[in-house]
């Protein structure tokens, strides 16, 4: 006879216990939509450049999960200081996600397309110096309208120079894009295309741009304000390719223009399309950043949940 203890009491009683078999399904759970901040929108290529080190420190302090870096907005570019943005973005709690470079890849000249060309590679190397894992790149555009501002007037759309057709522009900028391909697997450094002005001001533009160069290394980075018109039918199209997205906002007035844009509905189209990438603030409005970013977060992650 066994003799009766606690113990064997409290074994014999959870003997009898039915425990239920857990639900092997794993239940999805929304992920949590990480907001970054681009320098841009603390320096609009005009008066004194914000040092990028006072960007990460700022963008840690209001919230941002991460950090986009204005190549134009860099004064020293050497892998120490590079290095040194890098340790800074860890100690604080951000990424750097992104390089964000200016080329143009739309130009009869072949020789300034294979500087574009050489530069998209510095710069891919400067993006792993820094530890980001992608550089924004551009179409490029004809420059038969000089001046941003008059382009702007005229909703980006510019014509071609004399002689040429938009098929030009496409076949050189698929073939730079395509040279590319290569540094960007030695490198890991991710390509996104922007819908800027330019080439790419029509969506469909870079929507061919990308069929047509057919890479894992290039990709789209949506920009929820470069549109001539409403923005919402080119969001839509564009938002299954995206990577990275672009959200402006516009306190005090926009730079060069403002849009009323409802990022309440940009947040449900990204949603439906599956997008579960950084988004991107980048502030263009004339009230001051120190105002106007914390500002503008408030307004993006009300928008895209806590």
């Amino acid at each position: 006879m066994i003799p009766i203890t606690r113990r064997n009491a409290l074994t014999a009683a959870a003997a009898l216990v039915t425990v239920p078999m857990a639900d092997a399904s794993p239940v999805p759970q929304k992920r949590r939509t990480k907001l970054s901040v681009s320098s841009y929108s603390y320096w609009h290529f005009k008066g004194d450049k914000v040092p990028i080190d006072k960007v990460i420190l700022d963008a840690a302090r209001i919230g941002f999960d991460g950090v986009e870096v204005l190549h134009r907005q860099m004064d020293i570019t050497t892998p120490e200081y590079c290095h040194k943005l890098k340790k800074m973005a860890f100690e604080e709690g951000v990424d750097l996600i992104m390089l964000s470079i200016h080329q143009d890849f739309v130009t009869p000249d072949a020789a300034e397309r294979q500087q574009m060309i050489d530069h998209t590679k510095r710069c891919m190397d400067l993006a792993v110096e820094m530890g980001a894992p992608a550089i924004r790149i551009n179409s490029g555009r004809w420059k038969t309208i000089k001046l941003f501002d008059d382009l702007m007037k005229v909703k980006g759309d510019e014509p071609p120079v004399a002689g040429y057709k938009t098929e030009d522009a496409f076949k050189w900028c698929v073939d730079c894009v395509q040279q590319c391909l290569e540094h960007a697997n030695q490198t890991g450094i991710t390509m996104a295309m922007e819908n800027h002005w330019g080439l790419t001001t029509r969506v469909e533009n870079l929507i061919e741009i990308v069929k047509r160069v057919d890479s894992p290394w290039l990709r789209v980075n949506l920009d929820c304000g470069n549109y001539p018109g409403e923005p919402y039918t080119g969001i839509t199209k564009l938002a299954p390719l995206a990577k990275v997205v672009h959200a402006k906002t516009y306190p005090g007035g926009g730079v060069w223009y403002s849009l009323d844009i409802d990022y309440h509905r940009v947040a449900a189209i990204l949603a439906s399309a599956g997008y579960h990438g950084y988004v991107s603030l980048e502030m263009e409005g004339n009230e001051p950043a120190e105002t106007a970013v914390p500002k503008s977060y408030r307004i993006l992650r009300d928008a895209f949940g806590a």
